[in-house]
C-alpha cells in the first residue's frame, strides 16, 4: 500500500505494514483451513512414507502441506516456508518465515478425530527462538473449525470460528483460572519418576484429558484451565514436539493470553534450536502449574 499525497510517494509507517501483512496471512490462512476442511475426507487414506523427523506420513499430511505451501508462499509478505513434512525450507524471495505443521495429530483421522493445524510467522531465518515470531496461528478441526491467532500488533488473542465458507470473530481466546484437566503423555514406564510423581499428584486433582492430537489436547486445557505436556521420554529423549512447528507457535499463543509454556526450565519462546527439525520436551498450561511442575523437576 503507498500512501500518495501532493504527487508524491510515501511509505507507510512500519506498524502499519506489519498490520496489513498479517492481515493478509491471517485471511489466506482462514481460507485454506476453510478448504482443508471441507475436503479432508477425500485424502485420510493410506501411508506415504515417513517425514524428515522419521514419523509416519499419511495421504493427507503430503496433500495439506502442499495446500499450504501453494496459497502462502506466493504472498508477498512470506520470504521463506518450512514445514514439518519438508526436509529443508523453500525459498519464496523477502518476508517472514512460516513454520507450519500442516496436519498436526494426523494419525487421529483413522479413527475420526480431531486434528489441527499450527503455524508461527518468524521475522528471521531458521532455525531461530520464539522470540522471532511476529504471529502465530491455531486451527483445530473437530465437530466445528476454529482458529486462534496471536499477533505482535494485537493486545488480545482472538479466536474464529470458520464455517459456511466464513470466518467469524467468535471472542477473545481466554484461559480459566481455575485448572480442571490435565494431559500428559508418554508411557508412564518410560517417564522420569520425578514427572511421574508429579503427574499423580495432579491426577488426583484434576480430571484426565489426552488424545494425541496436540491442537486438540491444547484445546482442552485452554477451555478448561491445566496443563498439556508432552515430556521427554526413553523412546523420545529430547521431546517429541518439534521446536519451530508445533511448541514455540504454541508456545507464544498460550503466552499470550497471560499463561505460560516450559520445557521444564524456561519457557519454551527461549530455547535455541540448533537445527530446522529440533525437538524440545514440551509443557503448556495456567502458570500456576508450569511453576509447579519446573519446581517438581528441579528436586
Amino acid at each position: 500500500m503507498i500512501i500518495r499525497h501532493n504527487e508524491q510517494t510515501v511509505e507507510p509507517p512500519a506498524e502499519v505494514l506489519l498490520m496489513n501483512q498479517l492481515d493478509t496471512l491471517v485471511r489466506t490462512v482462514q481460507e485454506t483451513a476453510h478448504y482443508v476442511n471441507s475436503h479432508l475426507a477425500s485424502h485420510a487414506g493410506s501411508g506415504a512414507g515417513t517425514n524428515p523427523s522419521g514419523e509416519d506420513q499419511i495421504n493427507a499430511d503430503i496433500w495439506a502441506d502442499q495446500l499450504f505451501y501453494d496459497e502462502l508462499s506466493s504472498l508477498e509478505s512470506v520470504g521463506s516456508y518450512a514445514s514439518e513434512e519438508r526436509e529443508t525450507a523453500t525459498d519464496c524471495g523477502e518476508g517472514y518465515t512460516i513454520a507450519i505443521d500442516p496436519l498436526d495429530g494426523s494419525s487421529n483421522l483413522a479413527s475420526n478425530n480431531s486434528v489441527g493445524t499450527i503455524i508461527g510467522v518468524y521475522d528471521a531465518e531458521l532455525p531461530a527462538t520464539g522470540r522471532e515470531m511476529v504471529a502465530s496461528m491455531m486451527v483445530l478441526y473437530g465437530p466445528y473449525t476454529t482458529m486462534t491467532v496471536a499477533r505482535e500488533n494485537k493486545d488480545i488473542v482472538q479466536e474464529y470460528l470458520l464455517q459456511d465458507g466464513f470466518s467469524e470473530r467468535w471472542g477473545e481466546f481466554t484461559i480459566p483460572r481455575q485448572a480442571t484437566v490435565v494431559g500428559l503423555a508418554g508411557k508412564t514406564g518410560e517417564r522420569s519418576e520425578k514427572l511421574n510423581a508429579f503427574a499423580q499428584e495432579l491426577e488426583r486433582e484434576m480430571k484426565l484429558r489426552y488424545g494425541g492430537a496436540t491442537v486438540a489436547d491444547l484445546a482442552q486445557v485452554l477451555e478448561y484451565g491445566g496443563l498439556f505436556g508432552y515430556p521427554a521420554t526413553e523412546s523420545y529423549p529430547d521431546g517429541k514436539l518439534r521446536v519451530h512447528f508445533e511448541s514455540a507457535p504454541l508456545a507464544y499463543l498460550v503466552e499470550s493470553i497471560g499463561a505460560a509454556s516450559s520445557d521444564g526450565t524456561q519457557s519454551l519462546l527461549d530455547v535455541d534450536p540448533d537445527t530446522m527439525h529440533a525437538r524440545t520436551p514440551t509443557y503448556l498450561g495456567n502458570r500456576e502449574l508450569i511453576e509447579r511442575l519446573e519446581a517438581a523437576l528441579a528436586e
